[in-house]
């Protein structure tokens, strides 16, 4: 029995190791895609790294097959969010920010054909800004 919970505790420790790693990735991209492209926010460069980091991280690479997401998705929903939000709170850049995680990208995804100020909205209230 003893074994058992040292096997779990040792178990947890390693999932809780990989999801910080994960989270701390996931931030550094975004600040360093915010701070690239901040004077340059209609670069075409920006929309295929956004979706080149989803399609290579394990959980939204899962959201975007189910919705079967490319390129032109990513870039339609961007120009949507940049209509409403275009500006930045620390490192908070909605039209940035918002295809970095799950919850937000599965929103975005799954109303993407909602106009931009309730896209803009929903993805406001979901980052508290």
């Amino acid at each position: 029995m003893q074994y058992f919970l040292y096997i779990m505790v040792a178990a947890l420790t390693i999932f809780f190791i990989f999801e910080i790693r994960r989270s701390l990735r996931r931030s550094k991209k975004t600040v360093e895609l915010i701070d690239k492209y901040w004077l340059n926010k209609q670069s075409p460069q920006l929309i295929d790294e956004m979706f080149d980091f989803a399609v290579k991280d394990r959980r939204l690479s899962k959201i975007v097959a189910k919705y079967n997401a490319d390129r032109d998705d990513f870039a339609m929903l961007y120009d949507k969010l940049m209509l409403w939000a275009d500006f930045r709170k620390y490192n908070r850049f909605i039209p940035i920010t918002s295809f970095f995680y799950a919850g937000a990208l599965e929103y975005l995804l799954s109303h993407k054909d909602d106009d931009a100020k309730s896209l803009t909205e929903k993805m406001l209230n979901y980052f508290h800004i």
